[in-house]
């Protein structure tokens, strides 16, 4: 067993960000080295936790916790450092091929800052970046939406994508008569007892209302996430006092279920 000890990387200029991560650098790759752990892992062993670590910081974001949001960012770049520390062990690309690769995809993307390209407003410079994009090779404006977001986030990407090329609706009022539409088509499947068309329709009823979100200026993954965390709150507060009056959920009815439940409902618009 080795039992010396490795020496940790210094910041020697506080001042200076490329210190910071010059040291912040090679502490990744001394862990790659030498921890066990680190050394097993591979782009596929750590996926998911990079996944997760994202959803940390949108959460902090969400809670406007800048103590959380600073030390989840930071986590996010500890998975970026370390993905190209093992693509570099494997000779496929460094850190520095990364950082290269995004900053002249930066530069080439905004032609209206550093080129003589003229935009009136944010909605230009989406349609320039697609159009930048397809030049770039791709073959289709959805290439670029991922298959692992979640499905109302991938649901809003597409449109808003498609959207940027002028694939949309003039009307907001067109958009809510299509979420009419679908929930008609819907009721009918369901009537009728077939339940792959029915589900069929279900989808095309959440893919129209996430459209309907997208034209009022909502996100429907942000809003969904905001009213699932109400119901637990609600819920937990009824496990609560049913705690409190030495009864179990199963034991009560749902209207005095229901009783907490506005409880819940009334004490959350008394801290608001």
């Amino acid at each position: 067993m080795n039992t010396s000890k490795t020496t940790v990387p210094t910041i020697e200029d506080t001042s200076n960000l490329s210190n910071h991560f010059m040291a912040f650098n090679e502490l990744v790759r001394i862990l790659r080295d030498e921890c066990p752990w680190d050394r097993k892992q591979t782009h596929e062993s750590i996926s998911h936790l990079l996944i997760e670590e994202a959803y940390e910081t949108a959460d902090a974001i969400a809670k406007k916790n800048d103590d959380e949001l600073s030390k989840e960012l930071g986590d996010l770049l500890l998975h970026v450092v370390m993905h190209s520390r093992i693509a570099e062990q494997r000779g496929a690309f460094s850190l520095q091929n990364v950082i290269e690769k995004v900053f002249t995809r930066l530069v080439h993307r905004h032609p209206h800052v550093f080129g003589d390209i003229s935009v009136q407003d944010e909605n230009e410079v989406l349609q320039n970046w697609e159009a930048l994009k397809m030049k770039e090779g791709r073959k289709s404006v959805l290439e670029g939406v991922p298959a692992f977001l979640p499905a109302l986030l991938r649901a809003q990407r597409t449109q808003e994508k498609a959207a940027n090329v002028g694939f949309d609706w003039d009307k907001k009022e067109d958009v809510w008569a299509k979420v009419e539409e679908e929930m008609l088509e819907l009721k009918t499947e369901l009537m009728a007892g077939d339940k792959q068309k029915a589900a069929n329709e279900f989808g095309d009823v959440l893919f129209s209302l996430v459209n309907a979100a997208r034209f009022e200026g909502l996100v429907a993954e942000e809003t969904l996430q905001a009213t699932t965390k109400k119901f637990i709150n609600r819920f937990q507060f009824i496990e609560e006092q049913a705690g409190i009056m030495n009864k179990k959920l199963s034991e009560m009815s749902l209207a005095e279920m229901d009783v907490l439940w506005n409880e819940a409902k009334q004490k959350e618009q008394t801290t608001l």
